[in-house]
């Protein structure tokens, strides 16, 4: 009996290794063009990250990604397509903070936030900055404050449009700091930095990198940055945090990638693991320096938490402030 106990074993090994060895083996990814979805029109923030990661990861995978700009309505129109994409990870969308925003900030979109995408991989993180015309007598945030409280409504700020991160992160700062200012909104940044330059409106919410030359050439007064910690793109100016004493203050521009809500667990990880290993390299990180940006590295589950948590946090601030999509 004991022989044909190991005999029967014998052959139920060699019948099991006759099924795998019959059995389709995964195929590799991607074995052909992935779509990298961006809904803004080119040249934008989002859009340039989009590309410094589309050419490296074509250069370092074997295969093309290709970025395909889809740009109205904040974004959404771009999104709607990617909810509806099959979920096998050859499309993708590039979306920023704003993705969490528009949440709340639109009545009705036609997909759920959450759950119809599967976050893949954070790429980038942007500063924002508050800054001010060189005339306005603050140099500091808590002289802006202090100016604020003794003028409450009469101080105005410069964004980049209604819902947009600049809008929201300074509504949050004034919100934190107990304090009003007169929001001004522009059609983006380079507008209403324009609009700061030329002394219509004193103070401007905005992001680094355009700032970052009017402030070195002496006719803006970057106050703070909106990060957690002071970015190493420009080390030498505080958080709001810092130097208002707020804590935990934060309102950062994210950009990252999504799939479809189903998406195999083996190409969202493989995704994750390409883009982290090329944030390790030295041209990645310089080319996006050149940007402004930070690489940012996070895990699919970490990414998913953002998101979540920027969707609860921006939602009170649209909801308090009583904000609609334009």
């Amino acid at each position: 009996m004991k022989n044909l106990g190991c005999a029967a074993g014998s052959i139920a090994v060699l019948l099991a290794g006759s099924a795998l060895a019959q059995a389709p083996a995964t195929p590799a990814y991607p074995v052909k063009p992935v779509r990298i979805l961006v809904g803004f029109a080119p040249g934008g923030g989002i859009d340039i990250v989009a590309r410094i990661y589309a050419q490296r990861l074509t250069d370092s995978v074997g295969q093309s990604f290709i970025v395909d700009n889809r740009p109205g309505a904040g974004g959404t129109i771009a999104t709607d397509t990617l909810a509806k994409a099959p979920p096998d990870g050859y499309t993708l969308i590039m979306v920023s903070v704003t993705h969490s925003i528009n949440a709340s900030l639109y009545s009705k979109l036609p997909y759920d936030t959450i759950k119809a995408f599967t976050p893949v991989t954070p790429a980038a993180l942007q500063a924002d900055v508050i800054a001010v015309h060189p005339s306005l007598p603050v140099k500091s945030v808590r002289e802006l404050v202090a100016l604020a409280k003794t003028k409450p409504g009469d101080v105005s700020y410069a964004h980049a449009g209604n819902g947009t991160l600049m809008h929201v992160g300074m509504e949050l700062f004034l919100s934190m700091a107990g304090i009003k200012m007169l929001a001004v909104p522009y059609n983006g940044s380079g507008p209403s930095t324009v609009a700061t330059l030329g002394g219509q409106v004193p103070v401007l919410s905005t992001s680094l990198p355009p700032s970052l030359p009017h402030a070195k050439a002496g006719k803006l007064r970057i106050l703070a940055v909106t990060t957690a910690q002071r970015t190493p793109l420009a080390p030498e100016y505080p958080t709001v945090d810092e130097a208002a004493g707020l804590k935990g203050y934060e309102a950062v521009v994210w950009i990252g990638l999504l799939a479809p809500a189903g998406t195999p667990a083996a190409v969202v990880n493989k995704l994750n693991a390409d883009v982290e290993r090329l944030q390790q390299t030295r041209e990645l990180r310089e080319q996006m320096a050149k940007q402004g940006t930070d690489p940012y590295r996070d895990t699919p589950a970490g990414f998913a938490e953002l998101i979540r948590k920027d969707v609860a946090k921006w939602g009170k601030i649209v909801h308090d402030t009583g904000l609609k999509a334009e």
